[in-house]
């Protein structure tokens, strides 16, 4: 029973998001752009033709996007079936969240683990 499938991204707060991603940016050489986020491409070793992603993303400290009563991070994970992954959370008695959005990067859930910490769940387009 495969449900995640890879890490897709890596979320969390900041005071001055864009001063915090240029430091980032200019003193490791993460790739930030439009001063919050950062797209990095691999290949699946499996299937060197299929490519995926992996976001790191800065957001501001009062950011909602965590969950109302969010920590400082989230993780979001790539799934392959959104819709069975939340359904068999859900049956097995994890706070799944109701709503599911749909965007051209893909689908996404959420999750809220054991210790209030929310997790986004990703179907990346086909």
């Amino acid at each position: 029973m495969t449900r995640v499938t890879g890490l897709g991204g890596a979320f969390f707060k900041a005071k001055d998001p864009g001063k915090l991603g240029a430091w980032y940016r200019d003193l490791l050489g993460v790739p930030v752009e439009d001063g919050r986020y950062a797209v990095f491409e691999w290949r699946h070793a499996e299937n060197p033709e299929r490519r995926g992603s992996t976001v790191w993303a800065v957001f501001p400290a009062d950011t909602e996007y965590f969950g109302a009563d969010s920590s400082d991070f989230m993780l979001n994970f790539r799934v392959d079936d959104l819709d069975r992954v939340l359904t068999e959370l859900r049956d097995e008695g994890v706070d799944v969240d109701v709503r599911v959005e749909t965007t051209p990067q893909g689908r996404f859930g959420w999750i809220t683990d054991p210790e209030g910490n929310r997790v986004e769940l990703w179907e990346p387009p086909a």
